[in-house]
């Protein structure tokens, strides 16, 4: 290798380096600022999750008619009493507890059927019956999907961790091929270069 190939390919590895390192930056900021996003939107709503007899009396209706939402059991104890401020907190609070009382309104009927049903209904008392279903399923289904999507933002924010986190890796791999180089790879020696003899040659 002659100096000016070895010259380019240092140059190569600190454009690589400040790139890496900033791109690993950004990406670390990225998921700061998703995280710091969704617990200030969800801070002031002071959402709990269920604790003790609450908790276990939402774990045997789980057991007893709701056999898809067992997995969250384990996430309900773990986040047990606790303030709803992280995107996982969000999304187990939103399908666990708040999807099963949603599914208790009218058989599990969803806003949209309810609300036919209310327009629908002649009789005065059934009427208001219906329409405050509708108002609580309306709500119940608002929130919980706001509550999921502040989960979905999340997921983006730990992809934005684990991309720091690699590209700090590779920025620290070339930054030690930088270094390597520089320091303790031996260096070129350039070849003398040989000018032909003009002196006549003899027979």
């Amino acid at each position: 290798m002659n100096k000016e190939l070895r010259w380019r390919i240092i140059t190569l590895q600190v454009v690589m380096v400040i790139i890496f390192g900033f791109g690993a930056g950004m990406a670390y900021w990225g998921y700061n600022f998703n995280t710091e996003q969704i617990k200030s939107q969800l801070e002031p709503q002071k959402i709990m999750l269920p604790k003790e007899a609450q908790l276990e009396a939402t774990i045997t209706e789980i057991n007893e008619k709701y056999a898809d939402l067992r997995p969250y059991i384990a996430d309900l104890q773990k986040y047990e009493g606790q303030q709803v401020l992280t995107g996982d907190q969000a999304h187990v609070f939103a399908e666990a507890y708040l999807g099963m009382h949603v599914r208790d309104i009218d058989n599990g009927k969803p806003y949209s059927v309810l609300s036919n049903e209310a327009r629908a209904e002649k009789d005065p008392a059934l009427k208001a019956k219906k329409d405050a279903m509708v108002q609580t399923a309306f709500r119940g289904e608002t929130l919980k999907g706001m509550l999921n999507q502040a989960w979905a933002f999340s997921v983006f924010g730990q992809m934005a961790l684990f991309a720091s986190i690699a590209l700090a890796l590779v920025a620290l791999i070339v930054l030690g091929a930088l270094v390597f180089e520089l320091f303790f790879a031996k260096k070129p020696i350039e070849a003398p270069v040989r000018t032909p003899s003009l002196a006549p040659s003899r027979a």
